[in-house]
């Protein structure tokens, strides 16, 4: 029988960015809060001190820092007449282990949402007629607005100590910024990083040919910062260690740096690590949760937690798991397109052009995670998708964030693979290579969503998480039209080598090789429970004392990095359940 723990007032799931955040806004209100990490205890020192944690080969190839796939995995299919099989090695996405989550390996790229995406749905048929969206695309609006949710964006940026321009202040166009953002009521909390040569040379570039880079805006602090919680950064030394490891000099945004310090000094806070959550318990008549019970690692046990408020803040794929496992919401099947739960998952579509220069060092090792400069010419909001013919868009740019020896070697087209000739090309064109690339949306289909897998359990015994997933002619078109806009830019710095890597008709997803770490869907947000499984406060709509974090609330994938609404969306939920639902516990709308 399970041993049974003293009750809490809220119980969280997971303990990386927006655990955290929902752990500081909840015990503000006085409740007693305990937060269960799945993973080891994680600190800046000892964890993250100089010089362990610059070790690429434990880190950057070995992924220390990930969750492991013997302990945790999912299956993988392309389509639903496919064996789904499940991931022996992460590749195309990584999932942090531990507290800080995948907020200790991010490169810290931030950026806010459009305008237009938040409304997708209803911007494409009001702008160009329902009739241009494929008939098995589901493309949603998100329940809430820009302008509603601008005032949590801006929260998470004085905490995170984003640095950055602005481009849009209340309406007002801002020389340096992105000219195409939504607006902001003030600055970014810091001012822009510096640039390296790379970016230079891409923005010179850019600006011949008409178009308006920025230097864009990242959770690497550009100087000394004291956010609101009494956290203090410091400037970034552009050690080039961001992506893949924790910030050694307390400048990169990650819960570690921002939050978590504070969040242990409160005394009614309590946190558990090697705490897998296994399932949340839910009362007889289904409609309320009753706690959570969790596997002890060290007393090898399983515990029941009783609580009036379950978070889940764990990553999207692990929130939407035990969703499915802990029957909240009902299963997405696409065959008769009925159920929320596991529905509109989708990824981020990404391509690029590399560069090789005979006579420039571009000095690699000088990088930072969010190093870099982008123009937001093609974003959603700038392209008539009716003459394109797809929907969805993307940001181009440049950075520089590291040398790293083994993942940093690249090398033209033609080069030796191995031995003698390749030690000899690549002491040639070593720090003599740099890179555009397009960073772009991806859409959600009838068939690309989460389930549990019929074939394969977990070490507990149950069913794994199985996704479905592909690329698609719309995102394929997309990124064509990407590669269309860049090799122009490309050839205007006049490369000695240059070649390019887009994904092209016929493509398939590819789980070996990195691309991001940006899942997202399967616990979709939204004003309509027959397509949403949270609503407009990321509140279950069938257990009214749940509430699921975190990207699994995309209706379909932004074409930036998903941080930025991944933490508005943490503070936008933690004000309603502090103004609303502590008072009159119940269903939120």
């Amino acid at each position: 029988m399970a041993r049974t723990d003293p009750r809490k007032d809220v119980v969280i799931v997971g303990l990386g960015w927006t655990g955290s955040i929902m752990g500081m806004e909840l015990c503000e209100e006085g409740l007693e809060v305990l937060a269960l990490e799945r993973g080891p205890d994680r600190d800046t020192v000892p964890d993250f001190q100089y010089p362990q944690v610059a070790d690429e080969l434990r880190y950057g190839i070995r992924f220390e820092f990930m969750q492991r796939p013997r302990n945790t995995t999912l299956t993988v299919r392309h389509t639903t007449d496919d064996v789904a099989l499940p991931f022996r090695r992460w590749g195309s996405f990584l999932p942090g282990d531990g507290v800080g989550g995948a907020g200790i390996h991010w490169n810290g790229v931030h950026w806010r949402p459009l305008v237009e995406e938040l409304r997708l749905r209803s911007y494409v048929e009001e702008t160009f007629g329902a009739d241009i969206i494929p008939e098995d695309m589901q493309l949603q609006d998100w329940g809430v607005t820009y302008e509603e949710m601008e005032p949590y964006f801006e929260r998470f940026e004085q905490v995170a100590g984003i640095s950055g321009q602005a481009g849009n202040l209340n309406g007002e166009i801002q020389e340096g910024g992105n000219p195409f953002e939504g607006p902001r009521a003030n600055p970014f909390p810091l001012p822009p990083l510096p640039t390296t040569l790379s970016n230079e040379m891409f923005a010179d570039a850019a600006r011949s040919m008409g178009y308006h880079p920025f230097v864009r805006a990242g959770g690497n602090a550009s100087k000394a910062y004291t956010n609101p919680y009494g956290m203090q950064l410091g400037p970034c030394n552009f050690c080039g260690f961001c992506e893949r490891y924790g910030c050694l000099n307390y400048s990169k945004s990650s819960p570690q740096t921002c939050v978590l310090d504070a969040l242990k000094r409160r005394p009614n806070f309590q946190y558990r690590t090697n705490a897998e959550v296994m399932r949340v318990e839910l009362a007889e008549d289904g409609q309320t949760a009753t706690g959570v019970t969790w596997f002890d690692e060290e007393a090898q046990e399983e515990v029941f937690q009783p609580a009036d408020i379950v978070i889940l803040a764990a990553y999207q794929l692990h929130n939407v798991h035990l969703m499915l496992l802990s029957g909240i919401g009902q299963p997405y099947d696409p065959a008769t397109g009925e159920g929320v739960t596991g529905r509109n998952y989708s990824y981020q579509m990404m391509g690029g052009t590399s560069m090789h220069f005979e006579d420039i060092n571009f000095n690699p090792f000088v990088g930072a995670g969010a190093n870099g400069v982008a123009i937001d010419d093609f974003a959603i909001s700038q392209i008539d998708f009716a003459a394109e013919g797809f929907i969805g868009g993307s940001y181009i740019g440049n950075g520089q964030t590291n040398g790293q020896p083994i993942r940093s070697m690249s090398l033209p087209s033609g080069s030796a693979s191995w031995g003698a000739e390749w030690k000899r090309d690549i002491a040639r064109w070593y720090g003599h290579s740099m890179g555009v690339s397009s960073h772009g949306s991806n859409m959600s289909y009838r068939d690309t969503y989460l389930d549990l897998d019929p074939t394969y359990t977990d070490r507990h015994g149950r069913p794994l998480l199985r996704m479905t997933f592909d690329w698609k002619p719309n995102e394929i078109a997309m990124t064509q039209f990407m590669r269309r806009q860049i090799e122009p830019i490309v050839e205007a710095m006049n490369p000695t080598h240059w070649s390019s890597a887009y994904k092209e008709e016929g493509a398939r997803y590819d789980t070996t090789s990195y691309q991001t770490t940006h899942n997202v869907g399967g616990a979709v947000m939204g004003n309509d429970p027959a397509t949403s499984a949270v609503n407009r406060y990321l509140q279950s709509w069938d257990v009214h004392n749940v509430f699921v974090m975190g990207a699994g609330a995309f209706p379909q994938n932004l074409q930036y990095n998903p941080t930025g609404m991944v933490g508005g969306l943490t503070y936008w939920s933690a004000e309603a359940i502090r103004r609303d639902y502590l008072q009159n516990p119940g269903p939120l709308v």
